[in-house]
């Protein structure tokens, strides 16, 4: 079975093939200026991950202490359905579940998208975990993570057809930087990834076995 890392390098590689040179600009520049930036920088290992309730797909409503009390939890903070990098990673997960459970640890995916995109999301990619709405992004924010995209960018999305103001149902513009965390059970962060190239995420392996060494 190939690697989330595996995948993505080999998506990459296809979009490149694809990819207009002027987008592919455009994304590099917003990922430099992001990190030059220094905005959202994600918490770190050793802080206490906000408590925090949102809605799932379905509307109920989940608190992050009440799967603390289960056991760890992956916590996973994606950009939407309609970023196919997130997608890799959310299959990956989900691929990696099993294992995840017999770790006896929790795994929570958050996104900005409405609860209705994130069931669009959840049913498309038949995942089996937690998928959380955070709306307007304040629980991203918390977590030191939100930013607001460049008018450039948002140009660049719209010709491409990626709508954030009906995906999210705002008008903000806004993402989360893609970060996973992995938190003990009393809500410490034991582990954090945080990038502003959207293309870096965190092998599901990675997290599985430092969950391992937490139970």
């Amino acid at each position: 079975m190939s690697s989330l890392t595996d995948e993505i390098d080999a998506y990459q590689a296809e979009s490149k093939k694809k990819s207009s040179p002027e987008k592919q600009r455009l994304n590099a520049r917003a990922i430099e200026e992001l990190e030059k930036s220094g905005l959202a920088p994600g918490l770190k290992t050793g802080d206490q991950a906000p408590d925090f309730t949102l809605p799932d797909a379905t509307g109920k409503e989940i608190a992050l202490s009440g799967e603390l009390k289960k056991g760890p939890v992956i916590l996973s903070f994606y950009r939407g359905g309609w970023c196919p990098y997130c997608n890799l990673e959310l299959r990956a997960y989900q691929r990696a579940l099993p294992q995840i459970r017999e770790a006896g640890a929790q795994l929570i995916a958050v996104s900005p998208q409405t609860p209705d995109a994130s069931l669009s999301t959840k049913e498309k990619d038949e995942l089996e975990f937690i998928v959380l709405s955070d709306q307007d992004g304040k629980i991203a924010d918390r977590y030191h993570l939100i930013f607001k995209l460049p008018d450039y960018l948002i140009q660049s999305y719209r010709q491409s057809g990626i709508d954030l103001e009906t995906r999210n149902g705002n008008d903000k513009w806004e993402l989360p930087k893609p970060a996973t965390f992995v938190l003990d059970k009393t809500g410490k962060i034991t582990f954090a990834h945080v990038s502003s190239d959207y293309k870096e995420r965190t092998d599901p392996a990675k997290v599985i076995d430092i969950v391992k060494n937490l139970s």
